[in-house]
This record gives structure tokens, sequence and C-alpha cells, in this order.
């Protein structure tokens, strides 16, 4: 089996999904087939440290955390990322996968939690998006949209109720981009247009520095 290429490995708090405040154990990929103009995680564009599948999954046996997410980067850039998801879930763990949505989702074992994020026009990144992958969405699974301003946020909104997202998965998370847009503006957006979505905050930028790494 193909090594992984990987970025780092650590435990801390979930700051994002509806997961968010649960201890968390993060395989970070490297490789990235995005440039989204707010891209918070460049360093983790590669190259990466070649590891196999059994030594990730050591590693996150080490941190003994019931939940794992696997994000990048773009995890589904590297083709062993369904084996490693498998052996994760088949060793008792709860999996999230993050995934930007611009490559099939559905190689991606069945009980894998998909948080699909799909690129607004701020990020510049938008017309990347398969939206084929929507009709993969299972009820367990999640969309995320980052939100800079109003142009943003009329067009995810115009997204979740065009595919009807809120009845496709299990939430529709709407995020300000952090340092850009308040949190309370896009708050009083939602709550004028009483959407069926929730609210995210990037937790971890908010207990740690925002350009930490390792949390």
């Amino acid at each position: 089996m193909p090594a992984l290429e990987i970025a780092e490995i650590f435990k801390s708090i979930q700051g994002e999904s509806t997961w968010a405040g649960s201890p968390c154990t993060f395989v970070r990929l490297a490789g990235c087939n995005l440039r989204c103009t707010y891209c918070d995680t460049a360093y983790a564009y590669g190259p990466g440290e070649q590891t196999d599948v059994d030594s990730v999954v050591q590693r996150c046996a080490a941190f003994a955390c019931p939940l794992v997410e696997i994000t990048g980067g773009e995890p589904l850039v590297q083709d062993v990322v369904p084996a490693l998801a498998e052996r994760l879930l088949d060793a008792g763990y709860t999996v999230l996968v993050e995934t930007n949505g611009t490559l099939p989702i559905d190689v991606l074992p069945r009980a894998a939690i998909r948080i699909m994020d799909i690129k607004c026009p701020c990020s510049e990144m938008a017309n990347r998006t398969r939206w084929e992958n929507i009709e993969q969405l299972r009820e367990r699974d999640e969309v995320k949209f980052v939100v800079a301003g109003r142009s943003d946020y009329e067009w995810s909104r115009d997204v979740l109720w065009r595919y009807g997202l809120a009845k496709r998965c299990h939430a529709v998370l709407l995020s300000a981009a952090f340092g850009v847009l308040e949190p309370k503006t896009l708050a009083d957006w939602i709550l004028e247009d009483g959407l069926a979505v929730r609210l995210q905050l990037q937790l971890h930028k908010y207990i740690w520095r925002s350009d930490a790494r390792g949390v």
C-alpha cells in the first residue's frame, strides 16, 4: 500500500463542525489541489512526511481519543485515504473526513462522516466544486461554507435553497471568515432569512492564537 504524506498528527479540541468542543485527534495530510485566498493551512501544501497506514493508526492510538478527523490540505488527493479511514473505523474510532468537495466523496467508506467545505466565491475556487457530490451526502454528513461578505452569504444561501441541503445532511454550517467578517454580522443575516443552518466559529482560533499549529 502506498505511503501517506503527513503534515502533522496531533490531539486538540475540535474547533469546527457539530463536533466542536470535543477532544479530537487530527491527521492532517499534505497536499492540496486548491489555493483558496483565505487558506490558513498553507504549510500543508506539501510535501509531507512519508508514513504508512499502520504507523498513522498507531500514532492515533497513542492519543487514546475516540474521535479522529482526517483533514488537510485536501485529503482526497491521496488515493490511500479511503483505506486509512477504513482502518480507523475498524479500530473503533468515529472518523470525520473534511474535504473541499472538488473530488469524489463516494470513495470513502459509508461509516465515515464527510464534512464537505463548499467553496464560496471569496475563495476564488468556487468554480472547482464537484456538484455531483451533493447527491452522495448522507444523513450523518455535514456541509460547510466559509463566508467573507454579503455576496458570499447570498451565494451560500442560494446553494442551500437550490439543493435542499438542510434535508440532505445532518447540518449546514456557515462560518465567518476569521478576521474578515464579524460573526455578529453573519448571525444577523442568518436570523433575518430564517435559514436552517448553524453559525460556526473556529473555536480553536479563539482558544489559541489564530496562526498556532498543532491545535
